[in-house]
């Protein structure tokens, strides 16, 4: 008998693609539960902007990975996320469950799904003091630079993605190779081997019918009271600089509470950012191969069941392999 990796499925994708609807109905086909790949859902407090999915929204499936950090835990990164998944995984499956992955996160996901080198550049935070002056001097100067050493990955992030841009350039300094050649963000193939065996399925749709889901979905969120819960954030005294704060929604209505931009300033450049983030999103996660793509516009209400199918049938190849 050939020995195999425990499954784990995926649902991956752009935010406001519909990935958590299918991710419970397709928990409650498999008897399984769900574990996020949100690095918003994470802290506690972040709700609305974070469209963590309510109790009722749940349907009794379990979540987790869900309300694990307070706000001001700066030492949540990856590799914790990772560790916690990880560990997650295996009491799930020890209790003869099955285990999806839910979010569009995608070091989070990567973590799980590529071995990894964690220890091969450790933060340097004298550096990135370091850099984010030179950048605060000169706009542009970090992506420049990243664009010197690492074209690939200079092409990748934005220029005013100074935190990322600083982790490559970060990486390069600390180990000597570039972000590209570790594979992108942190994996790497002389890593430690990955555990599980991933199927993936992405969900995505035509680019217009996405842009007006994320558009409609901002504007629910601010109905819902997504500028009260920034309040009540900052009525606790986080400091808004905080990288949790630096989530869509939350960054740009602190910007408005600063009196730095109109209130429809801000919700036009939440809405502006989030359409650049799936499209980001999407970028990121069509590298990937293994990934099955669904398309929510093609199959409407099919769409759950399209994936819970593709699960199984797959899953069975699984099985097969190991008889």
């Amino acid at each position: 008998m050939v020995e195999t990796k425990p499954v784990i499925f995926l649902i991956v994708g752009p935010t406001a693609s519909g990935k958590t609807a299918v991710a419970i109905r397709a928990a409650k086909a498999l008897d399984a539960e769900i574990i996020s790949a949100d690095s918003i859902s994470v802290y506690r407090g972040m709700d609305i902007g974070s469209a963590k999915p309510t109790a009722d929204e749940m349907e009794g499936v379990p979540h987790h990975l869900i309300d694990c950090a307070e706000i001001d835990d700066t030492s949540f990164n990856v590799a914790e996320y990772r560790r916690l998944a990880a560990d997650k995984i295996r009491e799930i499956r020890s209790r003869s469950k099955n285990v999806i992955i839910a979010g569009g996160t995608g070091l989070y996901v990567n973590s799980l799904v590529y071995p990894l080198n964690f220890s091969a550049a450790e933060p340097d935070f004298d550096r990135r003091r370091e850099l984010e002056g030179i950048e605060a001097a000169e706009s542009g100067a970090l992506h420049r630079m990243l664009e010197a050493i690492d074209s690939a990955s200079a092409a990748r992030l934005h220029a005013n993605d100074t935190k990322r841009i600083i982790r490559a350039i970060e990486v390069y300094e600390r180990t000597g190779e570039t972000l590209t050649s570790h594979g992108g963000d942190f994996a790497n193939t002389r890593g430690e081997e990955i555990e599980f065996e991933p199927i993936i399925a992405g969900i995505n749709m035509d680019r217009a019918l996405l842009y007006r889901r994320i558009e409609t979905r901002v504007d629910r969120m601010m109905e819902e009271g997504l500028l009260d819960e920034v309040d009540a954030i900052l009525a606790k005294g986080y400091d808004p600089s905080l990288p949790a704060l630096q989530g869509l929604g939350y960054k740009q209505l602190i910007m408005y509470r600063r009196g730095e931009i109109s209130l429809d300033e801000a919700v036009e450049l939440i809405k502006r950012d989030t359409r650049r983030f799936a499209k980001r999103q999407i970028s990121w996660f069509k590298r990937d191969k293994r990934i099955r793509w669904f398309y929510a516009d093609e199959l409407g209400d099919r769409l759950a069941d399209a994936v819970t199918e593709y699960f199984m049938t797959e899953s069975n190849k699984e099985q097969k392999n190991v008889q």
